[in-house]
């Protein structure tokens, strides 16, 4: 599994330091360029202390973390969504994106320019979120047609999909996000996932500045919209990002395991709740086919025991079979026929 962020906000707001300090990583590891794919990408491994003192339990040849790619979205403006600036082409970007990190600027700066020519942070994030609302209007316009043609003949599943639909529409044009837990059953609907609608992405908002640049009221409205957020002053050299990725994790509710031995000791990300036969689908997918059991141990146990031989002499390790629920943290070592 695969997690990608789209880096959205208006220009020069901060995305592209953002995303220069993301991708800033001198370790090559196989199987990973940790550096940018495209000028837009940028492939960035999930800090992870867990996995370095696996790997060096075990002594192993290559240690490979989980990953998270970084969309560079090019700047945002006032009617994006109808072609100003670089228009549309953001939102082909961040279509198939999991989540958004809405960059904006709290640092007050006389020599940066403003596209709105002042900085006022909730002012700036009206501008986002109304420009990724009317985008998800058009794209729910294009479709509308089509339901209500099937709803019409009766068909209950699309007179269901057309509700959900209409009540998207009236949402959004209300300037709310379909991300509001108020409107669990927009998203739970089948035809609207196909859509990919911006607004019912999880959000992450990254407040550019120091912790006295955020006025209260920004972060007021963030909480009012369901959404987190985390404050740093990316500028600074060093500045510590780590907790930009652990909160992807979060809102996505995503969680890692791990597998060890000589060659390689490697993180590996799974929904929270997936059960073993699924997290053996993702080391290979013939693994959840002929899943039998797995040996499960929790990453500390294994590391207080001090090799996985002796994990097991001591009884640490425990098989589990196609109903275990897998926890962050597991080590695991996969049967299968």
């Amino acid at each position: 599994m695969k997690l990608s962020i789209g880096i959205v906000g208006l220009p020069n707001v901060g995305k592209s330091t953002l995303f220069k300090a993301l991708t800033k990583n001198d370790i090559l590891i196989a199987n990973y360029p940790f550096a940018t794919i495209d000028p837009n990408i940028g492939i960035v491994p999930v800090p992870d202390e867990r996995l370095d003192k696996l790997a060096e339990m075990s002594k192993s040849k290559k240690k490979i973390p989980a990953i998270v790619e970084f969309y560079d979205i090019a700047g945002l403006v006032r009617g994006a969504s109808i072609g100003e600036g670089l228009g549309n082409q953001f939102l082909n970007h961040i279509k198939e994106t999991q989540a958004i990190v809405e960059v904006l600027r709290c640092f007050p700066s006389s020599e940066i320019i403003h596209v709105e020519n002042s900085v006022d942070p909730l002012r700036d994030l009206e501008i986002i979120n109304t420009e990724l609302a009317l985008k998800d209007l058009e794209i729910l316009e294009k479709n509308f047609k089509k339901i209500e043609g099937e709803a019409r003949t009766g068909n209950k599943e699309a007179q269901k999909d057309l509700e959900a639909f209409q009540a998207a529409k009236s949402t959004l044009e209300k300037g709310e996000l379909l991300t509001n837990p108020q409107h669990p059953y927009i998203l739970e609907n089948v035809r609207m996932k196909e859509l990919n609608l911006l607004t019912a992405k999880p959000q992450i908002y990254l407040l550019n500045g120091k912790p006295e640049d955020v006025p209260q009221q920004l972060i007021d409205k963030i909480k009012s919209l369901g959404a987190d957020y985390i404050i740093a002053d990316i500028a600074e050299e060093n500045s510590d990002l780590s907790g930009l990725i652990k909160k992807s994790y979060q809102i996505l509710n995503l969680i890692s395991f791990f597998t060890t031995g000589e060659d390689e000791t490697r993180a590996w990300t799974i929904r929270q709740g997936a059960k073993a036969p699924e997290a053996a689908g993702v080391i290979h997918t013939d693994f959840e086919k002929k899943f039998i059991r797995a040996e499960v141990i929790n990453w500390q146990k294994l590391l207080e025991a001090g090799s996985w031989s002796k994990a097991k002499q001591k009884g640490a390790m425990r098989l589990e079979g196609k109903d275990y629920v897998v926890n962050d943290g597991d080590v695991i070592e996969v049967r299968h026929g």
